[in-house]
């Protein structure tokens, strides 16, 4: 009886919880007056279709061709690099913030990188593009800001959860700390660390795309530009072109991570 009972309760909170959220949902779109109700009449679904149409054939010049793929590895560097120089960044940040250097340090460290993360990608490329003009160098600075802060709190999340073990013993048997670290800590993490490093990737291949759209480079200004100017077709070659390099990023992606996570 007291278990049937508690279940009794539990499903009691949980249906008062969907009825909550259901509510909020049904008041939020009666607040913003989306007028969802004529995306369900026949003209609109003719438009919606004609629309779509429009992008069909993909432009499959060879000058285009050559001109997607030229942006293609443009956006697959700007992310590479600033992945990189995120991770490296992240790194150093992660130390203090593991609290290795005191609580102060742990405490500041922790707050740049939740001010480095709690900005969006598309913020931080509006200021690079002020900074550093417009092109692919603003778009891996972007990348580069945003992702520290992520893999920055969660290096130091893996670095504080590691086994002080190894690096204590090195320490009693005569070693100095960065070599501790180096030898006792950082195997310990370092599969760890890399497949962070891997999933951002395959996330910033995608932000990479969208950041041209405010002047970053790569497929997402080329999209830009086709778009504004109506060019559906070739704009269709450029999107082909992005579900293809984020599906082979994806794929190659995981095979590493499996392969570190069973190493």
């Amino acid at each position: 009886m007291n278990l049937d009972h508690r279940a009794l309760r539990i499903c009691t909170k949980c249906l008062f919880a969907m009825a909550l959220l259901a509510t909020l949902v049904v008041a939020s779109f009666a607040y913003l007056s989306l007028g969802l109700e004529r995306l369900l009449t026949i003209d609109t679904a003719r438009e919606l279709a004609r629309f779509l149409l429009s992008f069909f054939p993909p432009e499959v010049s060879q000058r285009y061709l050559l001109k997607t793929a030229n942006a293609t590895l443009e956006t697959l560097a700007v992310s590479a690099v600033g992945t990189l120089l995120a991770a490296a960044f992240a790194l150093l940040l992660a130390l203090p913030a593991s609290g290795r250097y005191g609580s102060v340090m742990r405490a500041c460290t922790r707050f740049v990188l939740n001010l480095l993360r709690s900005v969006p990608e598309l913020i931080w490329a509006a200021l690079m593009v002020l900074a550093a003009g417009l092109g692919p160098f603003a778009g891996a600075l972007a990348l580069a800001a945003h992702t520290s802060g992520v893999l920055g709190r969660l290096f130091a999340e893996a670095l504080e959860n590691a086994p002080a073990a190894p690096a204590a013993a090195l320490v009693e048997a005569g070693a100095q700390p960065a070599a501790a670290f180096l030898y006792g800590t950082l195997p310990n993490v370092l599969p760890q660390l890399l497949s962070y490093s891997l999933y951002r990737w395959e996330i910033n291949i995608r932000m990479a795309a969208i950041l041209g759209f405010v002047g970053a480079g790569g497929l997402g200004q080329m999209l830009y530009f086709e778009l504004s100017l109506l060019h559906q077709t070739q704009a269709c070659t450029v999107i082909i072109a992005m579900l293809l390099l984020a599906a082979l990023v994806d794929g190659l992606s995981a095979m590493l991570r499996r392969w570190l996570t069973s190493a």
